[in-house]
């Protein structure tokens, strides 16, 4: 047995009622280890509520709009509330923002991530197109904490990609911090060129905010 098909029996991917994808231009794609245990992209919910996105999952997700691509230097921003932390999971999970999106939708796809979780904890991954890993999932300072299980927990995730660098900052600290060569090239991406979106894992909430990018 592989360890996909392990970490679903031991934390199956729940089903959303009434799923889709509701907002005017996005689409998605769920994981590999969400496909392997049957769900689909209608396994979890993203809606528009007013200038708010209200995603819940269901299937892990990455979400995007084909037309929100960005080059050069640039900052992509957004803030996600968890509004009731780990009361839809038995353990933390994350949300984010992803940059360098290319061949989104297809096994070919790259991209580059930071999420949080609500323990106070951050992560960088990429697909490239396979998996690659480059900070945690650890704790940091910048990260908001949950006062307790079922409380909300806020942060502000960016991306800022200039002078050859990409940070990911986390509350407007800087979190983890690459030169290109170090994100750029063969099992990494593409280029920090390209789409950029939403990433969150399986089994969490969230409402998203201020989702912006901006030319540097």
């Amino acid at each position: 047995m592989g360890l996909a098909p392990l970490l679903a029996q031991e934390d199956p991917d729940r089903v959303i009622p009434d799923g889709g994808i509701f907002v005017a231009g996005w689409t998605g794609r769920i994981d590999r280890s969400s496909a392997l245990q049957l769900r689909s992209i209608n396994d979890a919910r993203l809606v528009q509520e007013g200038g708010k996105l209200h995603a819940t999952t269901g299937p892990a997700v990455t979400y995007w709009n084909p037309a929100n691509t960005i080059a050069g230097d640039y900052t992509v921003k957004a803030t996600f509330l968890e509004p009731r932390f780990m009361e839809l999971n038995s353990h933390p999970h994350s949300y984010g923002l992803f940059i360098g999106g290319t061949a989104m939708g297809t096994d070919r796809m790259r991209l580059m991530y930071c999420v949080t979780y609500g323990d106070g904890s951050a992560l960088v991954r990429g697909f490239g197109p396979d998996v690659f890993t480059l900070f945690g999932p650890s704790p940091h300072e910048a990260v908001h904490r949950a006062a307790d299980i079922g409380e909300p927990v806020s942060q502000e995730i960016a991306w800022k990609v200039g002078n050859g660098r990409a940070e990911c900052l986390v509350n407007g600290i800087v979190v983890a911090s690459y030169d290109r060569a170090q994100i750029v090239g063969p099992g990494r991406l593409q280029s920090t060129d390209g789409v950029y979106g939403l990433r969150l894992t399986h089994n969490v909430e969230a409402v998203i905010t201020g989702f912006t990018a901006t030319k540097e």
